[in-house]
């Protein structure tokens, strides 16, 4: 468990902030690639209604000046008719409906800007969600079994969500900055110090805004182990996976403890910060409040002395008061910009790993059909960050159309073997060759079209029984006579036929209307995805642990009589099931320790021959 003692990621310094700004311009252009038609509408509705609130509070003005110079006048009249009939109040009229339909424009505007900014933003999230996979897609295994990786991809994760009020703020920003321009020009036509006094004033209520947003980016990225086990233990807590050994070993007291201590943990890092920046804020900020004051005595005065006009007092004081609001959110706003801009480096740092398990510029062409098979030229292996070697000197040959057995204790290495031979792994020793020719020298997606593998732990869909079949050969989905055809080989369809929709049945408990399997059941339509994907190689990695004796004993006759004329490779525990193999390869160590037929191996004795006698005495 993580210990909170540890030295956490200190503050971003203010150079690592600005650097952090070079996010903004990829940032836009995704948006602008998400939808050019919507970016162009919120820019354009939000440059219109910038300039809104200056013609508004200037036509305000007007009508103030035409009360005084009405009320100036000596009329004599008193009724509103004889005030009408007179014409006086016509430009004071027409000044009303002006304001009035400037606020009227400016509401309907702003709902639109809403109304487009919360389509781009559901544009831009699925558009960055789908890009953030794709990328996931071309990463190596190592990347995913990689516990600091795990971290960076879940921070990417959360700012495909997150970055939404970026793209909000930053078309507000640049609304407001027009804005500012246009009140700030009649300041400066009255009183240019003004705005110097509005600048010091708001200046370190921006700095401190800056280096809290710096301090919060900073929690949330070392806390980042902490809120992916805070998940972990509420998925675990409250999971259709999980439920019935949670329920049977009484684990919910020890999961909510673990929960409640850790997000405790993290509230009080949280709240320190808070009352921080609570504090700190409520006095920078009176400095801006004060400056506002200065000014507004500033410009009463001025007014009583017969420089401004009541009209120009009430423009003057509400302008300046909207520009230090303006002002103040800017500013604020873009510390607020540059601690988001940190955040998009979790995004886009993610963009930039690089799988090292790729295609060569030039790949050989995967030989269909192959006509030696695999050698393995003294493999070696070891997972990144391990001392221990997983396979080491491992030579052996797997031919074509030929079916090989792996057995071996666990940790021999023979799952190893199998990600080795899907490349999923290359060697960090010696070499694979399949028809004489290393597996690096072949396209990646073609040599992975030519196999087909199923784990032990293979993924349980909560799709249709037709699309968890289809997965094996997921650009063939709509072939339902394929399908059909893997599942009848895999001994599935018996499972299917007693499903309420057949084929079409969602399966699994996840989504309404699913229906679970046992998990022998599961891996009947596991082994099915293998023939559906019609490989030259077919691997069967544990594929029957969950299944009985005579379930296990018909698939693997089936998967005897299937793969004839393809090369196979099956590992087991059972050896009631590996040997009708062509030939089998003892595994220990992360090396071949014998090779043979079932019976070769038995007369030779030594650890085959031990552990078959081990697992038979256990039927006697």
């Amino acid at each position: 468990m993580p210990d909170t003692a540890r030295t956490r990621r200190t503050s971003p310094s203010v150079r690592e902030r600005f650097d952090a700004l070079r996010n903004l311009p990829p940032f836009l252009r995704q948006i602008w690639q998400t939808s050019r038609g919507l970016t162009l509408a919120t820019a354009g509705l939000r440059l219109l209604r910038a300039v809104l609130p200056v013609a508004m509070l200037y036509v305000g003005k007007l009508i103030i000046d035409e009360v005084v110079r009405l009320v100036g006048l000596e009329t004599g009249q008193t009724s509103l008719t004889a005030w009408w009939e007179s014409g006086l109040l016509s430009p004071l009229l027409g000044l009303l409906a002006l304001e009035f339909g400037l606020a009227v424009l400016s509401d309907v505007l702003g709902r639109i800007v809403s109304l487009v900014d919360q389509l781009l933003s559901e544009l831009f999230t699925n558009a960055t969600s789908v890009r953030l996979m794709e990328h996931a897609a071309t990463l190596d295994l190592e990347d995913f079994e990689d516990s600091e990786l795990q971290d960076r991809l879940d921070r990417a994760r959360r700012q495909t969500m997150g970055r939404m009020t970026l793209m909000g703020q930053l078309f507000g920003q640049a609304q407001d900055a027009v804005t500012i321009v246009a009140f700030a020009a009649g300041l400066v036509v009255y009183a240019p110090w003004l705005m110097a006094l509005l600048a010091i004033a708001l200046i370190p209520a921006f700095l401190g805004e800056a280096h809290f947003n710096a301090l919060n980016y900073s929690l949330n990225f070392s806390w980042t182990p902490e809120r992916r086990e805070l998940e972990y233990f509420k998925q675990t807590g409250a999971s259709v996976e999980t439920a019935k050994e949670v329920k049977i070993f009484g684990l919910h007291p020890f999961l909510i403890a673990r929960f409640r201590d850790l997000s405790a943990k993290f509230y009080a890092a949280n709240r320190a910060l808070a009352l921080r920046r609570a504090g700190w804020g409520s006095l920078l900020t009176m400095l801006g409040t004060l400056g506002y004051y200065v000014a507004y005595g500033y410009i009463a005065w001025r007014t009583v002395r017969g420089d401004f006009s009541i009209g120009d007092l009430t423009f003057l004081a509400g302008s300046f008061l909207r520009l230090r609001q303006l002002l103040e959110g800017l500013l604020v706003g873009f510390s607020q910009v540059a601690g988001q801009a940190l955040y998009l480096d979790d995004l886009f740092s993610f963009f930039e790993i690089q799988p090292e398990i790729v295609s060569p510029a030039n790949p050989r062409p995967v030989p269909v059909p192959m006509r030696e098979g695999f050698v393995f030229e003294d493999v070696g292996f070891r997972y990144p960050g391990a001392e221990r070697w997983a396979v080491r000197h491992l030579s052996f040959e797997l031919r074509a159309g030929e079916v090989l057995a792996l057995v071996g204790e666990n940790g021999a290495g023979k799952t190893t073997l199998v990600k080795l031979l899907a490349r999923l792994y290359d060697p960090d020793e010696g070499r694979i060759l399949l028809d004489g020719h290393d597996l690096r020298d072949y396209d990646l997606d073609e040599l992975r079209a030519q196999i087909g593998v199923i784990f032990q732990d293979f993924v349980r869909y909560h799709l249709t029984a037709a699309e968890n079949i289809a997965v094996g050969r997921i650009e063939a989905r709509d072939d339902r006579d394929r399908i059909v055809a893997a599942a009848q080989r895999a001994l599935a369809d018996e499972v299917i036929a007693k499903l309420p929709n057949g084929y079409d049945q969602v399966i699994g408990k996840r989504f309404r209307n699913g229906v679970d399997l046992s998990g022998g059941e599961w891996q009947k339509v596991a082994i099915a995805r293998a023939y559906m994907r019609d490989a030259q190689l077919l691997i069967l990695d544990e594929p029957t642990a969950a299944l009985d004796a005579r379930s296990e004993f018909e698939v693997f006759q089936r998967f005897k009589e299937l793969s004839a004329g393809r090369t196979a490779v099956l590992i087991s525990h059972r050896f009631s099931s590996v040997r009708m193999a062509d030939r089998i390869l003892v595994l220990a160590n992360g090396s071949v320790e014998a090779a043979g037929t079932h019976e070769e191996l038995l007369a030779a004795g030594g650890r085959y021959a031990e552990l078959f006698e081990l697992q038979a005495a256990g039927y006697r």
